[in-house]
């Protein structure tokens, strides 16, 4: 069996498209744009390369993009303040700070501070108690991190309803692992979450309809992993050294990317998989806008479009 590939490059387009028709009539029918602001701390490369794009596709969408750079060695307070006076901005509905920030600042005070109804990375300790306690549509609905979200609307269009099925997730970070598995209970399915003490991890994995990986350790879960059938979402992005490349211009050995599975092993096995590059990664924008456009939606009253 060859696992087919979902494409998230184009789950992720027609969802963005989405996303402008109903900013379009947002604009038209209430004047209201919604509004994004990324803030960034530092100087880390892949860090400004995300918030490049991101603020590309929000003006994309035909939404305001508002980006603020800060130094490195910008102290807490300083970028508390910043994240407060954006939480009463009107013309932000959404605010984001570009992680991992710089060691002098706490993650967590950062969460913590910004607006829960302005939170579209779902972080807060209120939507993830939102989400958590199964809050997930309707007035004052979590606002679920985006990565998540964009896993289950993966797997959901590969194999349409999802009820009633098998999800193994392995990891279980605040960020993907725990959020996918609340997100999937949300879709009626049997969920388990598995971690490094996981008993018979290889086994628990192949008893999965849907298998989540996110990890984090570089082609860890191996083709043998997999049922045979299954729909496999690596959410992994890590970097190999690739001798067949060849040097760089600086002579450095080139990397490639890989997820948390080991793609040439689990094609062979899978029914549905997602590529790295190329499924999970566009997903996370995508699902960016729509939870700016809900944040906007609910801060003017307006009946929500998704």
């Amino acid at each position: 069996m060859t696992a087919r590939l979902i494409d998230g490059k184009k789950i992720a387009y027609d969802l963005r498209s989405e996303i402008s028709a109903r900013v379009a009539r947002l604009k038209s029918h209430h004047n209201l744009t919604p509004g994004l602001a990324v803030v960034l701390v530092g100087e880390d490369s892949a860090s400004k390369v995300y918030v490049r794009n991101k603020g590309i596709a929000t003006k994309e969408a035909g939404m305001n993009s508002l980006e603020f750079r800060l130094p490195a060695n910008t102290a807490q307070d300083t970028l508390l303040d910043k994240i407060r006076a954006l939480n009463e901005d009107p013309d932000v509905n959404g605010i984001l700070v570009q992680f991992p920030v710089p060691d002098q600042i706490s993650q967590h005070a950062v969460i913590d501070t910004i607006s829960p109804e302005k939170d579209v990375d779902g972080l807060h300790p209120i939507n993830a108690g939102r989400l958590a306690s199964g809050h997930l549509t309707g007035a004052g609905a979590a606002l679920a991190p985006c990565t998540p979200q964009g896993c289950v609307i993966l797997a959901r269009t590969a194999v349409g309803d999802l009820a009633g099925a098998h999800a193994v997730v392995v990891g279980r970070s605040n960020l993907v692992g725990k959020p996918v598995a609340q997100i999937l209970l949300g879709e009626n399915c049997t969920v388990s979450i598995a971690h490094s003490r996981t008993r018979d991890l290889r086994g628990l994995c192949r008893s999965a309809d849907v298998l989540v990986a996110a990890v984090g350790i570089a082609e860890m879960v191996k083709g043998d992993w997999v049922r045979p059938g299954a729909c496999v979402i690596d959410v992994g992005i890590n970097r190999l050294p690739a001798p067949e490349k060849g040097l760089n211009d600086a002579g450095q050995l080139r990397t490639k990317l890989v997820g948390d599975v080991a793609f040439d092993e689990a094609v062979e096995v899978a029914g549905h998989i997602t590529p790295v590059p190329g499924g999970v990664g566009p997903m996370t924008i995508a699902c960016l806008l729509q939870n700016t456009i809900i944040a906007a939606c609910r801060q003017a009253g307006i009946e929500e479009t998704f």
